[in-house]
């Protein structure tokens, strides 16, 4: 038998705290995560409007360049670039720089002399959709993991000046502008690393790498604990497995019921008894002294404990309590520590002792075969009353027994039972009385006890029938019939060798009558 479970501390795998841990390692490294992907939506909307913001000022100085400076210089008879060749111009100047901010303006219809421009798949489309709708930019936002890119492409729309301009100049591809056309496309692309961005939020950078720290401290904290409780628990287990198997051995010198009762806690192991109403059953193995003498030690330690072993299913099966086994005497009772009510405990104990002395004759049929050329028979006595049951001894060395009168009236009685019968006392019968046929015996004088005893033998239990099983052992007789075991072919053949058997008993006797007269 194991330790009761709740003895032991319960071997928890992870504590839950290691789960947690887990938990909170993917929220510290997916909250920077989850910033830095939530930074590039805002980033690209900032250089989008900073891609507008500068395409709008090369449009002004544009205007004001068309409108006021260059109509004052042809007032003066001065030449002077057109505003196109002076934004193209300017465009290259500022992409010539290694910065974020580059401008290019182009056409797909340029002037005879000036050389083509080279157009990608995104300005062919911004030209095609600026002709369509001049007054929506086209923007395409690209880039990677660190950084983004920006391109705004807005018209160059063409005004009064810059259509009679064209219409008449020599090296124009096309002749038939007109105000309001789409001339080509001025494209502003800004370009700029995500982190650029992101150190701008210091606070919330110093917040994430504080939260980090702590949530890798805690997670490497639950990990040492996760360490020392696996290791706790491993001492545990293997504290469990020696008290499982020191438990084991210590069940066998304890009634089952008294263990139990010992370990999960309901009785203390202390000097103290209670008084009860218990019914007592003493068993005696009748001559075994004279037994003793004629089998060998060994063979004898081998019946007595193969005859104990059994004795003790039966015992344990009914739900008694087994006080002591006193050298071939067995001391057992009902009532403690656990009980089934006065009544239901005696009828509990007149059937163990029946169902002993049916088994004790399946028994002494097998010890028969091995040699055992006399049977056993067990005198057995019942009886119920109130005894001191409880722990007796002293504090370093206890017994749980009982003790008092009615418990040495059960040994009086077995003392005066016939071998192979139960005795129990009248105590005992008025609680059975409707489940045994049992017989009065003339009253008794029992030593110890004032009142003369009534004992009453019990021939078998009420509900069952008297044809269930036969034994006895005579010289050249060894018989064990259980009728109840009889099928409908081997009961034939039971009769069949039954009434061979006592042919042959009447030819015998008809062969020794003449003799004997």
């Amino acid at each position: 038998m194991r330790v009761p479970v709740s003895l032991i501390p319960h071997q928890q795998p992870r504590p839950a705290t290691f789960a947690l841990a887990l938990l909170l390692l993917p929220v510290v490294i997916g909250l920077p995560i989850a910033v830095w992907f939530d930074l590039r939506s805002p980033s690209a909307r900032m250089m989008q409007g900073e891609a507008s913001e500068i395409g709008l000022l090369i449009d002004e100085m544009r205007a004001y360049y068309a409108n006021e400076v260059l109509g004052r210089l042809e007032g003066h008879g001065r030449e002077a670039p057109m505003p196109t060749a002076l934004s193209i111009e300017l465009g290259k100047r500022i992409s010539a720089r290694d910065g974020a901010v580059k401008i290019r303006i182009f056409s797909d219809f340029p002037f005879r002399k000036r050389p083509g421009h080279p157009i990608d798949a995104f300005e062919q489309t911004a030209l095609e959709r600026l002709r369509q709708d001049a007054t929506k930019p086209v923007v395409d936002v690209s880039g990677t993991l660190v950084d983004r890119t920006v391109r705004v492409a807005t018209p160059i729309v063409m005004g009064p000046a810059c259509v009679a301009c064209h219409n008449s100049h020599p090296d124009s591809p096309k002749q038939n502008w007109r105000v309001g056309d789409v001339r080509g496309v001025q494209e502003v692309t800004v370009r700029r690393p995500i982190e650029a961005s992101i150190f701008s939020f210091k606070a919330l950078l110093a917040y994430i790498a504080v939260v980090a720290a702590c949530g890798l401290a805690f997670i490497r904290m639950q990990s040492r604990q996760a360490a020392l409780v696996r290791h706790m628990n491993g001492e545990l287990a293997q504290a469990n497995a020696f008290l499982g198997s020191v438990s084991a051995k210590i069940a066998r010198y304890l009634s089952p019921q008294v263990y139990r009762s010992i370990f999960s806690g309901a009785k203390d192991v202390a000097i103290t008894a209670e008084r009860k109403k218990l019914t007592i059953v003493f068993s005696d193995i009748k001559d075994f002294t004279a037994l003793t003498e004629r089998l060998q030690p060994e063979d004898l330690t081998a019946l007595l404990n193969e005859y104990f072993t059994e004795m003790s299913v039966i015992a344990l099966r009914h739900g008694a309590t087994i006080d002591k086994f006193v050298g071939d005497a067995m001391l057992l009772f009902f009532g403690d520590p656990d009980t089934r009510g006065v009544r239901e405990d005696a009828a509990a104990a007149v059937r163990m002792a029946l169902d002993m002395q049916a088994e004790l004759a399946r028994l002494n049929a097998e010890w028969r075969k091995r040699g055992l050329a006399e049977p056993l028979e067990v005198r057995m006595g019942i009886n119920t009353g109130y005894c001191h049951v409880g722990n007796f001894g002293s504090d370093n060395r206890m017994d749980y027994t009982i003790i008092g009168a009615e418990a040495n009236l059960a040994a009086r009685l077995q003392a005066v039972a016939q071998p192979g019968s139960i005795i129990i006392s009248y105590e005992t019968y008025a609680l059975v009385r409707d489940i045994v046929e049992a017989d009065a015996l003339p009253p008794i004088t029992v030593k110890g006890i004032s009142r003369p005893v009534v004992p009453y033998v019990v021939r078998r239990l009420a509900e069952v029938p008297e044809a269930g099983v036969i034994h006895g052992q005579a010289q050249g007789l060894d018989l064990f019939l259980d009728v109840t075991a009889l099928d409908a072919g081997s009961a034939g053949e039971t009769r069949r060798l039954l009434e061979q058997a006592l042919t042959a008993l009447d030819t015998r006797a008809g062969q020794e009558r003449p003799r004997a007269m």
